[in-house]
């Protein structure tokens, strides 16, 4: 928006909280956020740990920091404020919840919400953007876009992909070099693990190492399609006795037909979601056996989601500017939206923000098209290519030290004192 069209803010505060798996870039929604406050003359208290920090009413001040501080967060990986995987249940089934988060909010008069997270936290976001008129409070609510997974609707992309489809093609790139190289006397097939339980986008942003039938990724296997063992181990076969060697990108998430996870560990996480327990030496022993070749795997998990190293600069420009475009809506009245981002062009590549009704996002996944997955289905198309490309341009700079090591930011968080008594759940 415009200064000239700004409306007087109306008098309260902004309380931002961060949510689920953090990314390299979250932080730069969060300095966007605080940014365009500032900008507005509007205070942000940050919630420690998620909604849990809401509820506990553990809140920090982030007017103590120095604009540098929070300029440097826009290079810094990781959650500032902390983080959880918490998912508030309706209102009818934990009204207890709901109406301890309105007496945090009249007790610090917050009047608008933010919630930075993937499909849970749009989720929590939706419920909360209601309880203004359930409970009689006036409370403005704004989900804020982040997930490495990509799983986002009505968004083009989610802050936080480009980052991690960046550190997953040169990670590709880079180890199907080191294997190609020692091929020869030593390991044959190379099987790199990535994120996704139920979309395979950063999988198939490995398909952007290379292209062509010889070039690595040779293999990609998505949760989208069923895998098929005879077909993986004949394409395995056929790389190797073709090319010498094979590299296999593998999402977390692959199923098998009957829809089990192939690396199910039997346990269930804070939403509910099953823990699984490695697809990579599934695979890696399902070559050995049934080939006999020589492998080696490799998991980055967290290390593919905090390469701040290795960002793209759309991406962190992209968390940037949703962090200050919610902001902008809050101030301006909306309730229930999502800045999202909407892109113009593929070549030369533009997107704009605007924004979008939670209740279009909040629980719904978004998988990948049947047209961006190859018909043998092991690799992607050139439309995959298309979308994909974009995301992964640019470098963010980070500044480094005389150590040699980037120089990141430690907030002072300073806590907000507490006006309520403790709360029991």
């Amino acid at each position: 928006m415009s200064s000239s069209r700004r409306s007087p803010v109306p008098a309260g505060n902004i309380l931002y909280a961060q949510s689920g798996g953090v990314t390299a870039v979250i932080n730069a929604t969060a300095a966007g956020v605080i940014e365009a406050a500032r900008g507005r003359g509007v205070k942000v208290y940050a919630a420690r740990n998620g909604i849990l920090g809401a509820l506990r009413e553990e809140l920090i001040d982030t007017s103590k920091e120095s604009a540098s501080a929070i300029a440097m967060l826009r290079h810094t990986p990781g959650g500032a404020f902390g983080s959880c995987r918490y998912k508030l249940k309706s209102l009818d089934d934990n009204r207890a919840e709901y109406e301890r988060l309105i007496e945090v909010f009249r007790a610090h008069d917050i009047r608008w919400f933010l919630y930075n997270g993937g499909n849970d936290s749009a989720d929590t976001a939706l419920k909360i953007s209601q309880l203004g008129k359930a409970m009689n409070y006036d409370i403005r609510c704004i989900g804020v876009p982040k997930t490495v997974d990509n799983d986002l609707a009505v968004t083009d992309c989610c802050p936080g992909f480009g980052s991690v489809a960046k550190y997953t093609a040169i990670s590709t790139l880079e180890a199907s070099l080191d294997v190609a190289s020692m091929a020869e006397t030593s390991t044959k097939v190379f099987i790199l693990e990535v994120m996704g339980r139920h979309a395979g986008w950063i999988a198939a942003a490995a398909g952007l190492a290379g292209e062509g039938a010889d070039a690595p990724p040779h293999i990609i296997l998505f949760p989208e399609n069923a895998f098929d063992e005879a077909a993986f181990l004949a394409k395995v076969k056929a790389t190797v006795e073709r090319v010498g060697w094979c590299t296999v990108v593998a999402s977390e998430g692959v199923r098998n037909a009957a829809g089990q996870f192939l690396a199910e560990a039997g346990t269930r996480d804070a939403f509910g979601h099953a823990q699984l327990g490695g697809v990579a030496p599934v695979l890696a022993a399902l070559v050995k056996e049934k080939l006999g070749y020589k492998y080696h795997w490799a998991l980055p998990d967290y290390l593919q989601r905090s390469a701040r190293h290795a960002a793209s600069k759309v991406d962190a420009e992209q968390a940037h500017a949703v962090g200050r475009a919610a902001v902008e809506y809050a101030l301006a009245g909306m309730n229930a939206v999502m800045p999202v981002i909407v892109r113009t062009s593929d070549a030369p590549y533009r997107w704009k923000i605007e924004p979008a009704p939670l209740a279009k996002i909040a629980n719904r996944e978004k998988k990948m098209p049947k047209g961006f997955i190859s018909r043998d289905g092991f690799g992607i198309t050139a439309a995959a290519r298309r979308y994909l490309a974009p995301l992964i341009r640019g470098e963010a700079a980070l500044p480094y030290g005389k150590d040699g090591l980037p120089r990141y930011v430690s907030l002072k968080n300073v806590a907000v004192p507490r006006k309520l008594a403790p709360f029991q759940r």
